[in-house]
């Protein structure tokens, strides 16, 4: 046997090969193995014929400090349950509590978990219903050699690093955080992701700040702060910043998306470079709910099916600055994820409480993480034919 796993006769769609056709995919020893039509020779093999492949779904933005935090989510049971399998965390953590994170939650967890280190000493702290404290809104929690040297020490699970203005996050300091936030990560050599609200600052202050492979998450968020006009044109400052290499991610979450700048930015032809949920405590029973049913809604406003999945699987990885995540290349990580897309009427919801009736769903089905079949826990329905 020369694979520990094959899925055949799914329609894969992997937008790093620019592929979208029925093959078949394996795995062994946690990577993919093969890729091509008729692969024999597993020890397993399930059969998704009728269902599509992708890559691992990759979702930029999420926060899953359980237990370390009060916005915290269990990533294994997020996971599992939208098909997501590396989980990137954006900041729950800083240098003061990134041990516990990775101790007790990264290292414990099977879903691959990766993160952006907050400048901010104790990350996230203070988000939850009735207390809701912007961290960046005190200097004296800014921590940036503690963070410079966290980063530094835990390059392998550390991808950036996050900060986070606008009046909720740094009440009126302005820019000074993302400064901060900007000199950590010109020592360590990484990607920011930077976090926006209301103003102060604004939409143009930030971006005018970020560097080629930094990232502006809540980018399609509502009034205030949006990057569309009144006349539903897209900010000529926004459009600078794409040409530079800024990427531009979702973070749907409580407060940061909504269906009226989505429609001018897609009117212009500005789709994001990736798409991400901002799951926590406070929005995964709604708005955003979790990665799929964010995916769905770009779906649903224009999005081809193709393009989607690349802005949840190569995009993001690319992002990450990891390609070896968000494909199915040979030698690329044992990660897939098999979706459905349901036919009929939806009902989605943004975060200032507009309706969308959407007549396409994308739904997961099942999970392969490092190599093994990882199936949600309410259904198998996938057939282990006998070994080929």
């Amino acid at each position: 046997m020369s694979h520990d796993l094959i899925l055949k006769g799914g329609r894969v769609i992997d937008p790093s090969q620019k592929h979208d056709g029925v093959t078949d995919v394996a795995f062994t020893d946690g990577k993919v193995s093969g890729f091509g039509k008729d692969l024999k020779g597993a020890k397993e093999v399930r059969d998704v014929s009728g269902y599509i492949v992708t890559p691992g779904l990759i979702d930029l933005h999420t926060h899953v400090y359980w237990g370390g935090t009060s916005l915290g989510i269990d990533a294994d049971e997020f996971c599992r349950a939208s098909g997501v399998t590396t989980s990137v965390d954006t900041g729950s953590a800083g240098p003061g509590n990134w041990p516990g994170f990775r101790k007790h939650v990264i290292e414990k967890s099977q879903a691959r978990i990766l993160a952006y280190l907050h400048v901010s000493h104790a990350g996230i702290y203070g988000f939850d219903h009735r207390v809701m404290v912007g961290e960046s809104g005190d200097l004296r929690l800014m921590n940036p050699i503690d963070c410079v040297e966290v980063a530094d020490k835990n390059r392998d699970l550390i991808v950036g690093i996050k900060v986070r203005v606008g009046l909720h996050a740094s009440g009126t300091s302005g820019t000074v955080p993302l400064n901060i936030a900007l000199q950590v990560a010109n020592e360590v050599g990484m990607p920011l992701m930077c976090h926006i609200d209301h103003p102060p600052p604004s939409y143009e202050e930030v971006i005018a700040m970020l560097r080629p492979g930094d990232v502006l998450t809540h980018a399609f968020r509502p009034f205030p702060n949006a990057p569309a006009t009144a006349q539903g044109t897209v900010k000529p400052e926004v459009l600078a910043a794409r040409k530079r290499g800024v990427i531009f991610d979702i973070g749907h979450g409580k407060g940061s998306f909504s269906f009226k700048t989505t429609r001018a930015m897609l009117a212009n032809g500005f789709e994001p470079d990736v798409i991400s949920s901002d799951v926590h405590k406070l929005c995964i029973d709604g708005p955003a709910y979790d990665q799929v049913t964010t995916m769905s809604k770009f779906l649903c406003m224009g999005m081809s099916l193709n393009n989607v999945i690349a802005a949840s699987t190569v995009n993001a990885a690319m992002a990450l600055k990891r390609p070896e995540y968000g494909s199915l290349k040979v030698g690329s990580l044992g990660d897939a994820t098999v979706l459905t897309v349901k036919e009929g009427k939806f009902d989605y919801v943004d975060v200032v409480g507009e309706h969308l009736i959407g007549d396409r769903k994308i739904v997961s089905e099942g999970v392969v993480l490092k190599g093994a079949w990882w199936h949600p826990k309410r259904s198998n329905k996938f057939r282990k034919v006998e070994a080929a």
